[in-house]
């Protein structure tokens, strides 16, 4: 198996967002400068995990994101097959043709057993579990609420200063006096 960098930002960025999610939404622009991960891959990621309602958007001033179940009900094996990463060892994706027309490699079995302990391992990790042990390495979480814009229902109505006559009557006026 090779866990690329889509599949390790997904846990990472999944980690940061359970961790400040008791706050209200989390931005990924926030996510994205914390872990130095580009905002557009975190957006082509967060789709994903939206996809797999994993995550939730929220839209407008105050939105972002929240996890879509509780962080125990999330493992990395969740997270990972949600942003398509395969866990697969073999050579032939399991398909048992390692050698084309002749069949499997003589260690396939290998491979696919590897394949199930790794798929057995990650299905065991929480993002929970992962949550607990940034907090008790000691990780700071800012505690201010994220920072929301009032909006009125009514509108602002700034009067309006003309200086022409306001009937026909001051308009004749002003004609009688020129």
């Amino acid at each position: 198996m090779r866990l690329t960098t889509k599949g390790r930002f997904a846990v990472t960025a999944m980690i940061d967002l359970a961790l400040r999610q008791n706050n209200g939404p989390v931005t990924l622009a926030a996510i994205s400068q914390r872990q130095q991960i580009s905002l557009s891959y975190l957006e082509q990621l967060f789709g994903k995990l939206r996809r797999h309602d994993l995550v939730e958007s929220t839209r407008g001033p105050g939105g972002g994101y929240s996890l879509g179940r509780k962080a125990a009900d999330i493992t990395v094996a969740d997270i990972i097959v949600s942003v398509d990463e395969p866990i697969d060892a073999t050579h032939c994706g399991g398909k048992e043709n390692c050698l084309g027309e002749t069949g499997r490699c003589m260690t396939h079995e290998l491979w696919a057993s590897l394949n199930q302990r790794m798929v057995e391992f990650l299905d065991s990790v929480t993002l929970q579990k992962l949550v607990d042990e940034q907090l008790a390495k000691g990780i700071e979480i800012e505690n201010k609420p994220a920072i929301r814009r009032a909006i009125s229902s009514m509108p602002v109505v700034k009067p309006i200063r003309v200086n022409a006559p306001n009937s026909v009557f001051a308009l004749g006026n002003a004609f009688a006096k020129s």
